[in-house]
């Protein structure tokens, strides 16, 4: 399962057997799901998301909120350390990436045009998430 980088980045023949085709291709290739399409664009239960790669813990329920642009979106990390940023140059842009800092997934990207406290939106893709619910919201 693991590759001599790192003991928990999952390689890629794991991934491919485990992930579908869309979380595959936005994780490992960098790609985007339609907007509006993904399972957690309107997600309102408590609880984390997680990379659906190697199962990180990226961001909590308590900071999404609906940007409207149709991807779910969080102003701010879980734990800051657990994503990584860094410019993209794609598509005729300059876009700042996040990626998960543990096995490097492509999550989205961070745009400065949040709601506070932060100021910044994480657009992420529903692909590259899996989702935890919180056991106690549920009482």
């Amino acid at each position: 399962m693991a590759t001599d980088k790192d003991a928990t980045t999952p390689d890629d023949a794991e991934l491919r057997a485990r992930l579908t085709p869309l979380q595959y291709q936005v994780t490992r290739e960098k790609g985007t799901e339609r907007a509006f399409t993904g399972a957690y664009a309107h997600h309102k239960e408590a609880g984390v998301y997680r990379c659906v790669c190697c199962g990180a813990d990226l961001f909590s329920s308590t900071t999404k909120y609906d940007s409207g642009s149709g991807w779910p979106s969080f102003w701010l990390p879980l734990a800051g350390d657990n994503v990584r940023t860094h410019v993209d140059r794609s598509h005729g842009m300059v876009r700042t990436e996040v990626s998960c800092a543990q096995c490097d997934a492509h999550l989205g990207h961070v745009f400065d045009d949040g709601p506070r406290p932060s100021g910044q939106r994480f657009c992420i893709n529903s692909a590259s998430l899996a989702f935890e619910p919180d056991p106690a919201a549920g009482k």
